[in-house]
C-alpha cells in the first residue's frame, strides 16, 4: 500500500504546481472515505456547499481520511467565503479549503486572510483537532495549509488575472458547470458554449501560470481530469461519489438484465 503526503507535504507539492489528483465526495459515509482515502488519490474533497453532510459529517469524514494505509489528505470546499466557515473546516483537520465564488482580487484576499492567523489574516486560534496533524504553532501551520478560490463567475473569469496574482494565494479551482453557465451555457453541460468554454480554461489556466500559482479543475471522470492535466492544469478532480454510485448500480443493473434475457 503506498503511503500518502503529510499535510505539509501536499501543501509543497500542491504549491510546487505538481500533479495531484483527487476524488470528491458528496455523501455523507466516513466507511466510504476510508476506502477511497486509500486507493491512491493525492486528497479527498468533502463539499460542504452542495455536499450531504453538516460539520459532523465533514469532521468524520475528515477522520476517516486519517486512516491507516491512506494515501490522501483532506480538502473542503467551504460553505462560502467566510471567517467561520473556513476556521472551523481548518480547525477540523482540512488540509486546504476550497473557497467559491471569489469574484475579484478583494474577494481572494479575504479567503486568504481566513486561512492565516494573526498578523498575517484573521483565522481564530482553536485548532482543537487539527493541531494533532496540522501545526500546531502559526508558522507551521501556514506552510501546511493550502487556500485555493474558485473561478466559476463571470466576474471571476474577468478579473482572474488579478485574482491569481493575490499574495498568499496557493491557487484556483474551475468548478466548469457554474462557468459554463456564467459564459451563456443554457445549462451546466451546454455543448453550444463549448468554445467559449476551453477558451475561458486556456486564460485561467494562464493566468495561474503566470502568477505561479496552483491550478486546478473538477472533472466528471477518469479520462477528463487527465485530459486537463496535459493541458497544464496542475491538479485535478474526479467526481463524484453519487452520481458513481448510481453509474455503477446501473451498468450492473443493464448486465443482469440483459444476461437474463
Amino acid at each position: 500500500m503506498a503511503t500518502g503526503r503529510t499535510s505539509a507535504e501536499f501543501t509543497t507539492a500542491l504549491r510546487n504546481r505538481e500533479q495531484l489528483i483527487g476524488y470528491w465526495s458528496l455523501l455523507d459515509s466516513p466507511i466510504a472515505a476510508e476506502r477511497l482515502a486509500r486507493i491512491g488519490y493525492d486528497y479527498l474533497a468533502f463539499d460542504a456547499q452542495h455536499g450531504l453532510f453538516g460539520y459532523q459529517g465533514m469532521l468524520n469524514n475528515l477522520l476517516a481520511t486519517n486512516t491507516k494505509g491512506s494515501t490522501a489528505v483532506g480538502m473542503v470546499r467551504v460553505e462560502a467565503n467566510d471567517l467561520t466557515y473556513i476556521g472551523k473546516a481548518l480547525d477540523a483537520g482540512a488540509t486546504a479549503v476550497i473557497v467559491p465564488l471569489i469574484d475579484n482580487a478583494q474577494n481572494a484576499a479575504d479567503a486568504v486572510s481566513a486561512v492565516r492567523y494573526p498578523p498575517l489574516g484573521r483565522r481564530s486560534y482553536g485548532p482543537m483537532r487539527a493541531q494533532l496533524r496540522i501545526g500546531p504553532d502559526p508558522a507551521d501551520t501556514h506552510e501546511q495549509t493550502a487556500v485555493l478560490a474558485m473561478i466559476e463567475t463571470a466576474d471571476g473569469l474577468a478579473n482572474v488575472e488579478e485574482i491569481c496574482a493575490t499574495p498568499g494565494l496557493d491557487g484556483i479551482y474551475v468548478g466548469p458547470s457554474d462557468l459554463r453557465l456564467a459564459i451563456g451555457g443554457a445549462s451546466s453541460s451546454d455543448p453550444s458554449v463549448q468554445d467559449e468554454f476551453e477558451q475561458a480554461l486556456t486564460r485561467v489556466r494562464k493566468a495561474a501560470e503566470t502568477a505561479g500559482i496552483a491550478a486546478g479543475i473538477h472533472n466528471a471522470d477518469g479520462t477528463s481530469a487527465a485530459r486537463r492535466l496535459a493541458e497544464g492544469f496542475t491538479f485535478a478532480t474526479v467526481a463524484a461519489d453519487v452520481v458513481h454510485l448510481q453509474q455503477i448500480a446501473t451498468s450492473h443493473l443493464d448486465a443482469a438484465r440483459g444476461g437474463a434475457r
